[in-house]
């Protein structure tokens, strides 16, 4: 047991980084994807891609194909990927990537507020510290004062936050009643969120995709990497720390998002940014130093 104890203090760690830097650079890609296909096609495209990508994996590595609690599956896809894809894509197609990845990721502060009354998880001691850096950081970056620019955006943004907490706590949930295969629970929840993703792309009236070479290669990207390897990832992630603390670990990837989209714009930083982004690495650095020291005074098995 204690080889696994400690394949899992770097193998964690591991994914949480590939999680923050792909989600981070994801925004930036799928704004450039929105200029070949409109935001329900592209949602659309990018999911079934995805489940498609999860299936075969699936397949491939023999693991079981049955859809286990149908119920708290089909709460689960229609709140963290139908609504998530759908008022982030929204959002993107009115804001920038950068602002609006930042936006998105007020999720921690919605899975806080949701995860004490219905998880029962609670913030205690040091870990204050870093959730009070983290998320002072985050409003630093929204700078939700400044209300005048692109205020649809930020409500878009929001929502899509709100339903990513919505999803987070209902997958802890189910977890904590029912023994679940992660990475069929991705691959179900990404083939029904993808559902009434078709059917909004076929009633609303969108201009047609672009099968370009270029879109190809984003949507391949965004399906396989982006939404199948890193909804696994997450939801793997989730599985092993409370939902606060998994939502706050995430917190690198709107930095990613806003750096990346900085330098590939040639925008300058603001100092806001630049000290948000300041806290939430050391909230972060102090999240894990937390965790590290717990692990290292846990007994081994």
């Amino acid at each position: 047991m204690s080889s696994a104890i400690s394949r899992d203090r770097w193998l964690l760690p591991l994914g949480l980084f590939i999680l923050s830097v792909t989600w981070g650079y994801t925004w930036v890609l799928a704004k450039q994807g929105l200029a070949y296909a409109p935001p329900f096609a592209f949602a659309a495209e990018r999911c079934v891609g995805g489940a498609l990508a999860l299936f075969l994996a699936l397949k491939l590595m023999g693991r079981p194909l049955k859809l286990v609690a149908p119920g708290a599956t089909l709460a689960i896809a229609l709140a963290q990927v139908t609504g998530f894809m759908v008022f982030s894509n929204w959002s993107l197609v009115e804001g920038g990537p950068g602002k609006t990845a930042v936006l998105i990721f007020t999720m921690p502060i919605w899975t806080l507020l949701l995860a004490w009354p219905i998880l029962g998880e609670r913030i205690r001691g040091k870990q204050w510290l870093a959730a009070a850096s983290t998320l002072t950081g985050l409003m630093l970056i929204i700078e939700p004062w400044n209300l005048h620019s692109s205020l649809f955006s930020k409500f878009l943004g929001v929502i899509a936050a709100l339903c990513w907490a919505i999803g987070t706590v209902l997958v802890k949930r189910l977890r904590a009643t029912q023994q679940v295969d992660l990475l069929s629970l991705t691959a179900w929840q990404t083939l029904i969120g993808a559902v009434p993703l078709v059917l909004l792309a076929a009633v609303v009236p969108e201009r047609p995709t672009d099968w370009s070479a270029s879109y190809i290669g984003i949507l391949a990207f965004m399906s396989v990497i982006s939404t199948a390897l890193c909804w696994w990832l997450w939801i793997t992630l989730l599985d092993r720390v409370a939902a606060w603390e998994a939502s706050l670990s995430v917190l690198g990837t709107p930095v990613v998002a806003i750096v990346s989209s900085r330098l590939m714009l040639g925008e300058d930083f603001r100092f806001g940014e630049v000290t948000g982004i300041l806290l939430i690495g050391v909230g972060l650095a102090l999240l894990s130093l937390i965790g590290w020291a717990a692990n290292r005074h846990s007994p081994m098995k």
